[in-house]
């Protein structure tokens, strides 16, 4: 079985963060999010993979490489256009040959990763799995119409009447029956061929797409409340081994909760982390400043005075303001300082290199 990590799109719904950057590079929990896909891949029996590269994919191929340090070996075929999920199939068509294929999308994370459609493939009545988890607005997903048995009676991208509220999630596992399959779509009207276009077709010719209800979280990572949500829960369903102080922590400095702390970084007297956090690696907290719970900041930051509560800075941040930061997403050597004392709270999604003064 191989794998397929799609790692295209414009990432419009996120800017300013992805104006400079591939979305699927913005961390959570300190780690790019295109790292979970390639972990979950390993984890659900995949040896060899290609990543789907669109026109932004500054940092993709220099961090991951030939995959090795994932256990994989990795290989790029690029997308010169989004032109649907569909259509990234069809260009890794040479790439995945006649073999069954765990596609993953990596902009999705899932608590419990790919394996469980790996295990429902291992059964080997399906010619395709998907999964389904119940959702507040299906109009924004693919939405699967199932019977009462779980069998697929309707597949549909983003219904403006969806007939359930089930979505379906960003992995897909197909055999190559698959391609046929693809070959055979014409353009949605949003210009893109789609896979759940492939799926219902699919099921229509073969009877064989399973479905399995997802356990644990779930989140399509399109805008920047959803990073948010994601570095909470992935920093809330951590076990507490993963959690490492590789840095230094001032005995006047207050501590408690779970805390990830980096080598070379230092929480400094006077200072208080709740956590859990997760700090990277040279990072430094002075003058009483404070992170509060689900907050994740990246290599070689500094920040003094502030408070930061439930959101991600990112690599090389500066603060050096009394100020309230919640909610928020700081992107890569942004700089806040203050000239006079703030309000009481401010939330902000800042992109890569700016700098704010308040």
């Amino acid at each position: 079985m191989k794998g397929l990590l799609l790692a295209g799109g414009h990432g419009t719904r996120l800017r300013p963060l992805t104006f400079s950057g591939n979305k699927h590079m913005i961390p959570i929990a300190n780690q790019p999010m295109l790292f979970y896909g390639l972990q979950h891949l390993r984890a659900a029996g995949v040896r060899e993979a290609a990543v789907i590269l669109g026109p932004i994919r500054e940092g993709i191929e220099e961090q991951v490489g030939d995959g090795s340090r994932f256990g994989l070996r990795v290989t790029y075929v690029p997308q010169a256009e989004p032109k649907g999920l569909a259509h990234a199939v069809l260009c890794a068509r040479d790439f995945l040959g006649d073999e069954p294929f765990l596609m993953y999308l990596g902009d999705n994370m899932l608590e419990h990763g790919a394996k469980p459609f790996a295990d429902r493939f291992g059964v080997g009545d399906a010619r395709g799995v998907v999964g389904v988890v119940p959702v507040k607005e299906p109009s924004q997903y693919g939405v699967a119409e199932l019977d009462a048995h779980d069998t697929i009676v309707s597949v549909e991208e983003k219904p403006k009447s969806p007939r359930s509220n089930l979505a379906v999630v960003g992995v897909y596992l197909f055999d190559p029956a698959i391609h046929d399959v693809i070959a055979q779509l014409k353009p949605s009207q949003r210009g893109e061929l789609e896979i759940t276009d492939a799926i219902r077709l699919l099921q229509q010719e073969t009877g064989q797409v399973r479905v399995i209800r997802l356990d644990g979280w779930w989140k399509d990572t399109g805008r920047p409340e959803d990073l948010l949500e994601a570095n909470e829960r992935v920093l809330a369903s951590r076990s507490r081994s993963e959690f490492q102080v590789r840095g230094q922590i001032d005995p006047h400095a207050s501590v408690s909760g779970l805390i990830e702390l980096g080598e070379g970084s230092t929480i400094g007297p006077g200072t208080a982390v709740r956590g859990p956090v997760a700090l990277g690696r040279d990072v430094h907290l002075e003058d009483g400043a404070f992170l509060g719970p689900y907050t994740s900041v990246g290599d070689h930051s500094v920040i003094r005075k502030a408070e930061v509560d439930r959101s991600i800075l990112m690599e090389g941040v500066q603060i050096d303001a009394r100020i309230r930061i919640v909610d928020s997403i700081i992107g890569r050597g942004a700089v806040l300082n203050a000239r006079t004392h703030p309000p009481s709270g401010e939330s902000f999604i800042i992109g890569d290199a700016c700098r704010i003064i308040l």
